[in-house]
């Protein structure tokens, strides 16, 4: 290992470190209604060793209702989606819980357990951004990115404030990353090896990203020698095969329990289909004024600038394919009928494509003239992107907007509100009073008659 590539791994611990003291800074979950089964069933299996979710129900009834509690061909409850998130989240906590630091029978234990596998997750996600930027620009540029994906978008917001699968993915996304973006013309097997690991969990963690993945597996097979592709696409296959097996298994379908799923989305969300072509998506994801990444996170405008390499360069370019796989991701968001994510806060899908936007960012900025004006720009897109990213993290969802005065799901014009702003809301709404909720000796302890 070189010196410069010491001194890089240094940076990227740090990194990680900044980011877990940020992420955690406003002390709180900030959960969803479909988030919740992954914190419970990461406890139950570290405190019984299994995934279902009986006694959960058992304790509280009412999280039967809820369509991400569902019963398995057995009758018993479980995550209505894959097991993955919760298993690593069980493991990342599992030496905290046999070390004394928190007791996973506390009462808020699953939140603990939630926020401490995700903002790791997400913090490990961003310092590999880093260590890919870091191929192609210099130090400073590479932490201007970095502080960019990791704090000016929905990464501290969302992704790393609850256990969705978010987290997961792009964990998994990045390292493939770090492994594909070299600017070689070929890569060896071994970088195709970690780049299919890479794409594997973030497949089993969030199987949506089905498009993304395979355009990236076909970057790796144009561009590694054929048994590295071999291995890769085995691994890949692999990964999905045993995730469609344990799917049987519990639900009797290699989807699990989608159609269910997905008859709840049409009535929750007032739609009619699962999919549709409408303009409205595609928009809706980079410019609606309550969705929009544009809107939320200017800051990834940069990576557009990698556009011109991509085409320059080639089909041996790793640019291309980044490209490419953003754009197949972006076309499924966008037609999916509830493009907008639920209830949330800003532009939740577009998370998951962020990494491998990360290597286009790069190129970007290795072209880039660091006039006065570039300078200034690029600053105030970073604030504001920042801004709104804390504003989300220490304020919503005190301001109601997803409810308030209509829910946004049955009430779609909402979307494109200007004068109703989800951020001008959260602005005036000031800090939730869920905040600072798990700095307290219930989250990490079990209290004892007494005390």
């Amino acid at each position: 290992m070189t010196d410069r590539t010491r001194s890089d791994v240094s940076v990227a611990a740090a990194i990680v470190a900044v980011l877990l003291l940020i992420y955690n800074s406003n002390g709180r979950e900030i959960g969803s209604f479909d988030s919740q089964p992954n914190k419970f069933a990461a406890r139950e299996l570290l405190l019984r060793g299994t995934l279902t979710l009986n006694h959960v129900v058992g304790a509280a009834p009412l999280l039967a209702e809820r369509y991400s509690f569902v019963l398995d061909v057995n009758g018993r409850y479980r995550s209505a989606y894959s097991p993955v998130p919760a298993i690593l989240a069980a493991g990342i906590v599992w030496p905290l819980w046999k070390t004394g630091l928190i007791d996973i029978r506390a009462p808020g234990a699953p939140a603990v357990i939630a926020v401490i596998a995700a903002s790791l997750l997400t913090a490990l996600a961003v310092a590999l951004a880093y260590l890919t930027a870091r191929i192609r620009v210099s130090r400073v540029r590479a932490l201007f990115l970095a502080a960019g994906v990791g704090l000016g978008t929905g990464y501290w917001a969302q992704v790393s404030r609850t256990l969705w699968a978010h987290e997961t993915a792009i964990f998994g996304i990045a390292l493939a990353m770090l492994a594909f973006a070299v600017p070689e013309e070929r890569i060896s097997v071994r970088r195709a090896v970690v780049v299919a690991a890479g794409l594997a969990l973030a497949g089993v963690a969030r199987p949506q990203l089905a498009p993304m993945i395979a355009l990236l597996l076909g970057g790796v097979a144009w561009r590694t020698p054929w048994r590295g592709a071999v291995a890769a696409f085995a691994i890949v296959t692999a990964a999905a095969v045993l995730l469609m097996v344990v799917n049987l298994r519990w639900f009797g379908h290699a989807l699990g329990p989608v159609s269910l799923m997905e008859e709840f989305n049409n009535r929750a969300h007032g739609t009619t289909t699962s999919f549709r072509l409408s303009l409205d998506g595609f928009a809706g994801l980079l410019v609606s004024p309550n969705r929009g990444l544009l809107i939320f996170s200017p800051v990834v405008l940069v990576a557009f600038g990698g556009l011109r390499a991509a085409i320059v360069d080639g089909w041996r370019s790793p640019l291309r394919w980044c490209a490419l796989a953003v754009l197949g991701q972006y076309a499924l968001y966008s037609t999916y009928a509830v493009w907008w994510g639920g209830h949330t806060y800003g532009p939740r899908y577009l998370t998951d494509v962020l990494p491998v936007m990360v290597p286009l960012a790069a190129a970007s900025l290795a072209q880039m003239s660091l006039t006065p004006i570039a300078v200034s720009l690029g600053t105030a897109v970073l604030v504001w992107s920042i801004g709104v990213s804390a504003l989300g993290a220490f304020c919503y969802p005190n301001d109601r907007w997803n409810i308030d005065p209509n829910d946004v799901d049955r009430h779609h014009e909402r979307l494109w509100s200007w004068s109703d702003m989800q951020i001008r809301r959260c602005w005036l709404s000031g800090p939730s009073p869920q905040n600072f909720s798990l700095f307290d000796r219930d989250a990490f302890r079990v209290r004892r008659s007494g005390e």
